[in-house]
């Protein structure tokens, strides 16, 4: 089974979802809390793709996986972001509209590092990077859903809001069968290099939390905002990666998209031990 089957219309209900929990108030934070806003975006747009080169750099990934983890590192903030901070305790709000941002930037900021780290390590193994394509597979798969979301929010909250109580509750199992389909279809070489791919990948994912997490310390945010930041940092799209890797029109290459398989798989169990250490603190607190 092509997993482009299953990944390109879970990528496009992520965003349209998106779209659909978004309003004109949720950019006026943009205003409102702007240093949290900044820094969580610089943690996403600008540490996170230099975090993931210099890791697979280190660990002297091929270039295939070296391609791959970049291309995680470049992708916007994940919409199951969103719920880990209404679960934490963070302020739901401001995630939005991170995810919102990161979403309408990285359509600009990916084709760039991708086409530049690409032809730094591509180039010497056949991998080339059709930015045209890149681009416009985005903004049909990206942009177009958010903007149809938010349309049908604006014009019809009630629907909308309907539409996004089913939607939220099937993407999460529909990346679950992605997963699995891929793991079957590519377990030789995943399971060859199943050790040096996912130690990178969750060395990305704790350097990004522990770097996050300096950060909001160092610009002293509260509590909730301190959450929000460290989660947006921690969850990146991985369906978007996994479709621009496998997409026929752009990379066409099961292997860049290993990285964010594995990724799919870290990001969730590394943030669902996040909000059970977070659980835990508050009950010892509240038993102090």
């Amino acid at each position: 089974m092509n997993t482009l089957v299953i990944v390109l219309p879970i990528l496009t209900i992520l965003m349209f979802d998106l779209g659909l929990t978004l309003k004109a108030d949720d950019f006026s934070l943009v205003f409102k809390k702007p240093l949290g806003v900044v820094v969580a975006l610089f943690g996403q747009i600008v540490l996170l793709p230099a975090l993931a080169f210099a890791i697979a750099y280190v660990f002297r990934l091929p270039p295939a996986f070296l391609i791959g983890l970049v291309l995680i590192g470049c992708c916007p903030g994940g919409s199951s972001s969103n719920l880990f901070t209404k679960v934490a305790g963070g302020d739901v709000a401001l995630s939005v509209t991170l995810t919102a941002l990161s979403s309408i930037i990285t359509l600009i900021t990916l084709p760039v590092i991708m086409h530049l780290v690409t032809g730094y390590t591509g180039s010497a193994v056949g991998i080339t990077l059709p930015v045209k394509n890149l681009v416009i597979q985005n903004l049909l798969l990206m942009l177009l859903p958010v903007l149809l979301g938010i349309a049908l929010h604006h014009f019809r909250p009630r629907i909308a809001k309907a539409t996004d109580t089913v939607l939220s509750k099937t993407v999460f199992p529909s990346l679950l069968i992605l997963v699995s389909i891929f793991f079957v279809q590519n377990r030789d070489v995943i399971t060859q290099y199943l050790f040096s791919v996912g130690a990178c990948v969750t060395a990305l994912i704790l350097t990004a939390i522990l770097l996050a997490a300096g950060l909001s310390r160092m610009f002293r945010f509260d509590a909730r905002v301190r959450k929000t930041v460290v989660i947006e940092v921690g969850m990146q799209n991985a369906a978007q990666a996994i479709a621009v890797a496998s997409s026929p029109f752009i990379f066409h290459n099961n292997e860049i998209a290993i990285p964010g398989i594995l990724y799919s798989l870290m990001m969730n169990l590394i943030l669902l031990a996040y909000l059970g250490m977070i659980k835990a603190r508050e009950q010892m607190r509240v038993s102090a």
